[in-house]
């Protein structure tokens, strides 16, 4: 009986698995499709000759090129933002003993539950103020910092012992010694967790990129895929083309830091 409830689990994890499969098997096929294909009904699934210079002409339609840089500037910053903002507000909201902090911290995270979409408009009229419109400062400047990724941190490193910060301070450390030398290198894990989450989420943003830049030389590679649709038409072959190309990197992080994944999710749910 054991045994046999046991297959029906994996049955129905298969049956998942290939649900979620589905949409992204179906833009790699679209990829590899002419354009006549892409609009026959019943839809095709196989492609009848597979049309690998779709790939190529979709890079060259729209200059991904730039796009590319453009994505990595603002992905590596927001990255390296968050390590630094989130890490040490982080250690003060874990380590260092001020008035009300408990209270900023509940409010801090009270802040999560404010859809990002609300901060929009007021984060636009701060960007054009600051004449910042087409310009990296303009892309990344928003990411620098997050409330998770600061509830994160917080979390881990309140399980680092205690009495490795007592030792060091007997021994004459400042805060910032203990924040530089004893903290960050074991917090490596958590580290690694959030870099990983500020790469993704910068990768794949659309709508601040699409508010905030009007000009073609400063678009990421999440709008160029836009680019290909038009009030009139949507070439759907180079669209899912550039698509999967874009998706790329994001597949590649997913596949050599798994366990970074599940240790951000293990992470948040440590007792504070």
């Amino acid at each position: 009986m054991k045994q046999l409830s046991n297959i029906l689990t994996y049955l129905l994890l298969l049956v998942l698995a290939a649900t979620m499969l589905l949409p992204f098997l179906w833009m790699l096929s679209t990829s590899l499709m002419s354009e006549l294909e892409v609009y026959q009904f019943p839809p095709k699934f196989i492609p009848s000759a597979f049309k690998w210079s779709n790939f190529v002409e979709a890079m060259t339609l729209q200059p991904f090129g730039r796009f590319f840089l453009n994505t990595a500037i603002v992905s590596l910053a927001s990255v390296a933002g968050q390590l630094i903002f989130c890490s040490m507000a982080a250690y003060a909201f874990a380590r260092l003993r001020f008035r009300w902090r408990d209270k900023i911290f509940a409010l801090y995270l009270a802040t999560m539950m404010i859809p990002a979409i609300v901060t929009i408009i007021p984060a636009f009229l701060i960007i054009n103020m600051f004449g910042w419109m087409n310009t990296y400062w303009a892309l990344f400047t928003p990411t620098l910092s997050s409330v998770w990724g600061i509830f994160l941190l917080r979390q881990f490193f309140q399980t680092i012992p205690k009495d490795l910060e007592d030792a060091a301070r007997i021994d004459g450390a400042s805060d910032w010694t203990i924040f530089w030398r004893i903290i960050l290198p074991l917090s490596k894990p958590a580290l690694a967790t959030l870099a990983i989450f500020a790469f993704m989420g910068s990768w794949k943003d659309f709508l601040w990129p699409l508010i905030v830049t009007n000009r073609m030389d400063m678009r990421t590679v999440e709008v160029g895929i836009a680019n290909f649709s038009t009030i009139y038409q949507t070439d759907w072959s180079h669209q899912m083309a550039a698509a999967v190309v874009v998706m790329l990197p994001i597949v590649l992080v997913f596949f050599f830091a798994q366990r970074y994944f599940v240790r951000g999710i293990t992470l948040t749910g440590i007792k504070g």
